[in-house]
């Protein structure tokens, strides 16, 4: 598991319940549609899976 995931939040977390805004604010991510890059590692994939209803999860692949 070395890498990287690219996470986008799709959905707004207006309504979810409060422990789950807190793991969306935890990875990073404030507005809809916004990505972030995160390293990829059982901490980050845990908290992607409690709120994956929210989100898009991708691998980043870096290009040069």
């Amino acid at each position: 598991m070395s890498g990287k995931l690219s996470i986008k939040l799709k959905k707004s977390v207006i309504g979810a319940p409060e422990s789950q805004r807190v793991i969306v604010r935890t990875l990073g991510l404030h507005k809809t549609q916004q990505t972030v890059i995160l390293p990829d590692n059982p901490c980050t994939r845990g908290a992607a899976f409690k709120v994956r209803h929210l989100l898009e999860v991708k691998e980043y692949i870096e290009t040069e």
